[in-house]
């Protein structure tokens, strides 16, 4: 989706490369171009992550060119092909314990990546995780910033939680719904920190979130980025019900593919962000008793393969070829899905549990 704002286009500042008067950043060279103007970005702790920056148009990346491997010139293009080099805010991973890993890439035909991914996780796998994506809406302004923000102030809630109740199950599962809960008060309240009081078209996103404790798994969602639960020897399963025009066309009894490929078929009815009608989390509770994948992606993913059955066998072959390593297979399952028209921003995250 795409917004027009009747904006005018001048020239920037730095480098002369084409801005409206409604951009922060350029483009180009990736210069602030009115401070003054820039909204907070309360909540979120840059210094702990100084690699992967809040501005959209952050500096090129001076590694090897994701093409083809070749040096990357001053001018930020490929010395060998002549790729533009990737910005860091175009393509990036997490990992913060071997069995939980993200990467979140801008696609092959947007021009921004909008999605965000922001993850935790105890080192001993399948003790303790949380996973976070929020999938920038791209008819909104700094959606982009937004969404970043929103992922990350919800891992520092779920993070920071501990609490297990009274002793008793349902006690437990209440007290994780109500960290799921308060991190999407505290995503949303991020989006509303990155959106200028005056927006015509303020900034918005989705928001799903998965909760690994123990055996317990908590999923939230608001929008149409989901959570599956892929386990090895089992029915997988969608733990999430998008918040969608297709998901409501589908409970009308409409088949599947119908609904998610007619032209409304992202359109989204709840969302993160000033106009949003309401953004507390439908929750779901998973009790695991085997191995399997924990999967959190947006629509980039699952665009090309929604169904958790066909999908299950997807990520386990990918898996497979990937010798079961968390990052690897993200990585893999991103480039699959660029490899099948990478239409929107992709964003996989896995936990292996």
């Amino acid at each position: 989706m795409t917004s027009t704002t009747g904006t005018t286009s001048t020239a920037c500042p730095s480098c002369g490369g084409p801005i409206s008067d409604a951009d922060r950043y350029c483009e180009a060279c990736g210069a602030e171009l009115n401070p003054a103007a820039a909204p907070a970005t309360a909540a979120i702790d840059t210094d702990t992550e100084p690699t992967i920056e809040l501005n959209p148009s952050a500096a090129a990346v001076a590694g090897p060119c994701r093409s083809c491997g070749g040096k990357i010139g001053p001018d930020q293009y490929c010395e060998t092909c002549g790729t533009k080099a990737t910005k860091p805010r175009d393509h990036f991973s997490e990992q913060p314990a071997p069995w939980v890993a993200a990467v979140c890439d801008r696609g092959i035909r947007h021009s921004r990546n909008e999605d965000a991914v922001a993850i935790s996780a105890d080192p001993e796998p399948g003790s303790r995780a949380q996973l976070v994506v929020c999938d920038g809406v791209s008819s909104s302004l700094d959606s982009d910033v937004a969404s970043l923000a929103a992922a990350r102030a919800a891992r520092e809630v779920l993070a920071a939680g501990h609490a297990q109740g009274i002793g008793t199950e349902s006690s437990r599962i209440s007290a994780v719904v109500a960290r799921l809960k308060a991190a999407a008060d505290a995503a949303s309240d991020a989006v509303l920190a990155n959106t200028s009081p005056d927006s015509p078209n303020p900034a918005s996103c989705t928001f799903v979130a998965a909760v690994v404790e123990g055996d317990l798994v908590v999923a939230g969602v608001v929008g149409d980025s989901r959570a599956y639960w892929l386990p090895d020897n089992a029915e997988a399963v969608g733990l999430t019900v998008d918040d969608s025009w297709a998901a409501e066309l589908i409970a009308t009894g409409v088949p599947r593919q119908q609904a998610e490929t007619g032209p409304q078929a992202h359109a989204i009815t709840r969302w993160l962000g000033k106009d949003a009608p309401d953004h507390t989390p439908r929750t779901t509770t998973l009790k695991v008793d085997g191995p399997g994948w924990l999967l959190v992606c947006s629509d980039g993913l699952w665009n090309y393969c929604s169904e958790a059955a066909p999908l299950a066998d997807l990520v386990r072959q990918t898996a497979a070829a990937n010798n079961g390593e968390p990052l690897a297979t993200s990585s893999a399952l991103v480039d699959w899905a660029n490899a099948q028209g990478g239409q929107d921003n992709i964003t996989v995250a896995l936990a292996r549990l």
